[in-house]
């Protein structure tokens, strides 16, 4: 694994890190890592499993709480958080662009992803996702700790610098008819169940590529060969992602990373905006 502190690091050419180069690196000074462990199911359960143990000096970031705003009529069920109020809590974990960002869960990437394609969007490249995540850190026997990280001396200011077109909302979706990719479970994206919105189905025209597929049963990233080939007969174009409610859809913005097609956007509110119109 190449140095990912130098000054050249290229976010296009590192994705992930492994645990034992992470284990090696934990210096905060040069690296923030964020647990961001999460379940739908309940919702405090990630920031208990945090309370218990977690990477040393992780910080927690909670997927209602940080990394989405208040749910409004449309929008969907986890709209983007609020800019400022992120980029205070980033500034206060002692994110600069300068440092190295590496975001972790438990959920095969499904909450991680969610702050790696965050902050991309608001123009820090410098993020990468912990390969295996805390269950791989947790195997193969590094260190782990209930104790809270120091505070930051003199945080250094976060300010966003927001890529605007790397989104897409109903309307231009509706104007525009893009390459649409909905990151859902087969069954959900058929309409045969739906555990969460009130309609069940898809977005008219979209193709099925659900997220879990990017990682293996243990949750670790397939290699960039089987990630090129998971998208081979995508038709050309620059897809837009969705999902039930905007998280796991950047799952599927990582793998498509990985795989040379950077130029995605994601549908923020995904299906639970769209069927809200209904």
């Amino acid at each position: 694994m190449a140095n990912l502190l130098t000054p050249d690091f290229a976010a296009q050419t590192h994705w992930s890190v492994a645990p034992n180069w992470l284990a090696a690196h934990l210096d905060p000074l040069q690296i923030v890592v964020i647990d961001c462990r999460f379940s739908l199911a309940d919702p405090q359960a990630g920031a208990a499993q945090y309370a218990i143990n977690h990477i040393p000096g992780a910080h927690y970031f909670d997927l209602n709480q940080d990394l989405s705003s208040p749910v409004q009529t449309h929008g969907g069920r986890h709209p983007l958080p609020d800019p400022l109020a992120l980029a205070a809590k980033l500034s206060a974990c002692g994110v600069s662009h300068e440092k190295l960002v590496v975001v972790y869960d438990d959920q095969r990437l499904a909450f991680a992803s969610r702050l790696w394609w965050l902050l991309r969007y608001y123009g820090h490249d410098r993020v990468v996702v912990l390969d295996g995540g805390w269950s791989r850190w947790q195997a193969e026997g590094h260190p782990v700790t209930a104790a809270p990280p120091k505070s930051q001396l003199d945080p250094q200011p976060f300010v966003p610098q927001i890529r605007s077109d790397w989104i897409c909302d109903i309307e231009a979706i509706k104007a525009t008819v893009p390459l649409l990719i909905d990151s859902r479970e087969a069954e959900r994206y058929r309409g045969e169940q739906e555990p969460i919105d009130p309609v069940a189905g898809h977005i008219p025209g979209a193709l099925n590529y659900p997220w879990q597929g990017i990682t293996d049963a243990e949750g670790q990233l397939l290699s960039p060969e089987l990630q090129r080939q998971r998208w081979e007969n995508l038709p050309a174009g620059e897809p837009v992602v969705y999902c039930g409610s905007g998280v796991t859809a950047c799952v599927n913005l990582l793998s498509l990373a990985i795989a040379g097609r950077e130029a995605a956007r994601l549908y923020p509110g995904s299906w639970s905006d769209w069927c809200s119109y209904l």
